[in-house]
């Protein structure tokens, strides 16, 4: 006979089953909650970076340096937006390391756009506005994703 089975049923058992129900339940709001609050900021900055994209090339700047440009803009705003509106009050390290973090993945992102971008506008022969859209969605699985994890973890449940 085993000795599992019986806890298994047991009251103490149902017991600890609601609770980590509960936490994964809770775990599951805070990330949808983010994914959304991250959506909207990310969304803002990147309609920053979209137009001053298209400003950029419209001005005669090479488009790889105007994505560069444009893209620096909108983390920039991601940033401020990140940590005012989503992940207030989740701050994992010192702000300098935060900062430090934020932008470094921030880079990461770039390299990635600046790939796609060139991908998009001279393997599928894309206009640079047109390429900027899968890019996007791309970078901001990349950026959400990495910042969550790393940069702004959701506290213990206690």
């Amino acid at each position: 006979m085993s000795t599992v089975a019986p806890f298994a049923s047991s009251p103490r058992a149902s017991f600890f089953r609601r609770i980590l129900s509960a936490e994964r339940h809770e775990a599951a709001r805070l990330f949808t909650s983010d994914l959304f609050g991250y959506g909207l900021c990310s969304a803002t900055a990147l309609a920053l970076d979209w137009s001053l994209l298209i400003l950029f090339v419209k001005a005669g700047v090479y488009y790889l340096v105007a994505a560069a440009l444009s893209f620096m803009a909108g983390m920039l705003l991601a940033y401020v937006g990140s940590i005012f509106f989503v992940f207030r009050g989740r701050r994992a390290r010192r702000l300098r390391a935060e900062v430090a973090g934020f932008f470094a993945i921030g880079l990461a992102g770039l390299a990635l756009n600046q790939i796609l971008i060139f991908a998009f506008v001279h393997g599928c022969r894309l206009d640079v506005a047109i390429a900027k859209a899968p890019t996007a969605a791309c970078i901001f699985l990349f950026n959400f994703l990495l910042r969550r994890t790393l940069l702004f973890a959701a506290p213990p449940v206690a």
